[in-house]
């Protein structure tokens, strides 16, 4: 299983003065952190992987220390470059045994998910890209070939 996060919300990118790379999570995306830890935090996860950006990171964050695993940087999910990270997902899918997390942007994600639409994934659950929302994807012979949409990890916990 691979599990496609976007980050959780982290303010407005136009009222931080610093980096971009460098904005935290606001509260409520603190909060949205810690349920999808919570939701997130049964499964067999071997591996979490995020964008550079440090909202991706705390998203994850909390979901990684409870895990007992260290997060990735991976520089295939960082904003910009989605047809890197497409690359990545195919490649985690060969690995059937392997259940990963990774957390990258709302400019990445849609692309991808683009990408392996067209290449035959079906995603049910609807549509969209909200913040902290997730994408169940169930590789199948190493192929990406169902997927499911949760808007929020309250709903992956239904």
């Amino acid at each position: 299983m691979i599990y496609l996060i976007r980050h959780a919300s982290a303010g407005d990118r136009y009222r931080w003065d610093g980096d971009d790379v460098d904005r935290p999570l606001d509260d409520r995306g603190q909060q949205q952190a810690a349920d999808l830890a919570e939701a997130l935090g049964g499964q067999p996860i071997t591996q979490v992987l995020s964008s550079r950006a440090v909202r991706c990171q705390e998203t994850v964050g909390q979901l990684a220390n409870q895990l007992g695993l260290t997060i990735g940087v991976e520089p295939d999910l960082f904003e910009g470059a989605h047809q890197s990270a497409t690359a990545l997902v195919k490649n985690l899918a060969v690995d059937q045994n392997h259940q990963v997390v990774l957390c990258s942007h709302g400019d990445v994600i849609p692309e991808v998910l683009r990408d392996l639409i067209m290449g035959g994934l079906k995603i049910s659950g609807g549509r969209g890209c909200a913040k902290a929302s997730l994408w169940a994807l169930s590789p199948t012979k190493g192929q990406l070939i169902a997927g499911h949409y949760y808007a929020t990890a309250a709903e992956f916990q239904v």
